[in-house]
């Protein structure tokens, strides 16, 4: 720092006494803004972070949203999506529930078929000249059961058919493999309708590929089997077991063309 004596005192540079001046004079005037502010109360004071908002604002490009139209092409879009999705979801679980159902059915028409073993020797119902499914278990109506419903699988449209009353002349749901003994546990007894009479090789059709009839009491869900011990087996339309036709037995379908 430059220093003179004049009239005996050190005096400062007038550079340095301007400078330190001016500086007081601004801190002055700061205080008094401060001062003047808080006389006013905080709401008359500008917020950095207001301005900082209000230019953000400013900067963001308006976006135009979607018109009445698109959002309902959208919303019809996404119901027919909805549809078809749950629809056929929704459709299949009623078929497969339907199929078990059908299982319960053939192991009642089982219960029966055993009462009237017990009492023919092992034999289950084998009528001479039977040609149709109807014909030769209508033996069983109404001796061994008088519940007739059990007769027709849930997932078939086939008519009821009278409480108690013979079926002759009318349609059931299930094939039957006549000529069949109560020693047999493992051979078929019943099934739903097939697709014909012959005997079976493992990977063969026994039920409707199509979802057509005949055989399609599942559509393309394949059948049912109930074996000679009274157990039930669902099966693809494809069988993966042999089923032979041993001397004596024979496969009935329902009758196509009840009266």
């Amino acid at each position: 720092m430059a220093k003179t004596k004049h009239g005996g005192r050190v005096m400062e540079n007038s550079w340095e006494t301007r400078w330190t001046h001016s500086h007081f004079l601004i801190a002055s005037r700061v205080r008094l803004r401060y001062r003047t502010s808080m006389k006013r109360g905080l709401k008359d004071v500008r917020c950095p972070t207001e301005d900082f908002r209000r230019l953000q604002f400013a900067a963001t490009p308006s976006v135009a949203g979607f018109s009445l139209i698109e959002l309902l092409a959208v919303a019809a879009i996404l119901l027919l999506l909805f549809t078809l999705y749950w629809g056929s979801s929704a459709s299949d679980n009623q078929q497969r529930q339907a199929q078990k159902d059908c299982q319960v059915h053939l192991q009642k028409i089982h219960m029966a078929m055993e009462i009237y073993a017990n009492d023919h020797a092992g034999k289950f119902p084998e009528p001479p000249g039977a040609r149709t499914s109807e014909e030769a278990l209508d033996v069983l109506v109404p001796r061994y059961t008088v519940d007739t419903a059990v007769f027709i699988c849930p997932g078939s449209k086939d008519p009821p058919l009278p409480l108690g009353q013979s079926f002759r002349q009318h349609r059931i749901s299930y094939a039957y493999y006549m000529g069949r003994r109560a020693t047999e546990p493992q051979q078929v007894l019943m099934s739903d309708q097939q697709v014909d009479t012959r005997s079976r090789s493992a990977g063969e059709y026994a039920f409707s590929s199509t979802g057509k009839p005949p055989g399609n009491n599942h559509g393309k869900l394949g059948g049912n089997f109930l074996f000679c011990d009274g157990r039930a087996e669902s099966s693809p339309a494809r069988v993966p077991f042999s089923i032979g036709l041993t001397q004596g037995v024979v496969l009935l379908n329902p009758n196509p063309h009840p009266q």
